[in-house]
């Protein structure tokens, strides 16, 4: 009796671990996509939300993984205070921008450069929730506009705006012409009309004496 009594309670209890798991997850929440210019800065944001309250223990990792899919690299890590990558493509060139009060764990990237292309994940473990979800953030950069390309692409632009314009007014103008004819031959037609019933009234006028 006592080996059933404990099977069952084992069989309850993983039932439960599930639910108990799912209560105690952290979620992590961040922007799928982010485009920015060549050589600007970057905010990444990254907010959690957990059950338990902010805890000291809490620990933020940012990694990084380019787009060729070669491996992992350390971007960011938050344990009681910043720690910045000491060497790799990010030395130097990330700070932390967040705050765990408030439940924020963002931080920028200075300088952007074409191989900054790949995908940025967020992971955050607030003891005793250290399960959970973790952010991705695709981040694609982008080559400066030129002046010389901003100002064909506004000159096209314009162009192309006054030349819907004139169009808009040629159809107006034809319309108005057209209308404008349109009257006249009715006006014409109605004149016409008015004279033949004048001279067949005339007509019938002349040759009533005559029937007399």
């Amino acid at each position: 009796m006592r080996g059933r009594a404990w099977a069952g309670a084992v069989l309850v209890l993983g039932a439960q671990l599930p639910a108990l798991w799912l209560a105690a997850a952290v979620e992590v929440y961040t922007s799928e996509e982010v485009v920015a210019v060549n050589g600007t800065n970057q905010r990444l944001k990254c907010t959690f939300s957990s059950s338990s309250p902010v805890s000291p223990q809490l620990s933020v990792t940012w990694n990084f993984q380019p787009e060729d899919l070669s491996s992992h690299e350390p971007v960011f890590y938050y344990l009681k205070e910043p720690y910045k990558p000491p060497s790799g493509r990010f030395k130097d060139r990330v700070t932390w921008d967040g705050n765990v009060e408030r439940k924020d764990v963002s931080i920028i990237i200075w300088n952007l450069q074409p191989t900054d292309n790949g995908t940025f994940t967020c992971q955050v473990t607030n003891w005793p929730d250290v399960y959970g979800s973790i952010g991705e953030v695709r981040l694609r950069v982008v080559q400066k506009v030129s002046f010389s390309e901003i100002h064909f692409l506004a000159v096209a632009i314009g162009s192309a705006s006054v030349l819907m314009i004139v169009v808009v007014l040629a159809v107006i103008i034809c319309r108005q012409r057209r209308q404008k004819a349109q009257e006249k031959r009715t006006g014409a037609s109605d004149t016409e009309l008015k004279e033949k019933e004048s001279l067949k009234m005339r007509e019938e006028k002349e040759a009533s004496p005559l029937e007399d």
